[in-house]
């Protein structure tokens, strides 16, 4: 058994971004959580505005120009 002590990965600004866009695009929390490898609740906090503000408007302005 091995111990691993470093910390769980925390999603960056343009993770955020990128989880606005795959949930447009119909990918369901526990699955955008799991391309990350964090809990489904992080995905959350994003999606309801808890963390990383503002993300939502840069994924709707690459969405539109994309």
């Amino acid at each position: 058994m091995t111990t691993d002590n470093k910390p769980p990965y925390q999603l960056t600004y343009d993770d955020a971004v990128d989880v606005w866009l795959r949930h447009w695009a119909g990918q369901y929390q526990h699955h955008i959580a799991a391309v990350y490898g964090v809990n489904p609740g992080r995905v959350n906090d994003v999606l309801k505005g808890r963390k990383h503000v503002g993300a939502e408007l840069v994924a709707a302005s690459k969405r539109t120009a994309a």
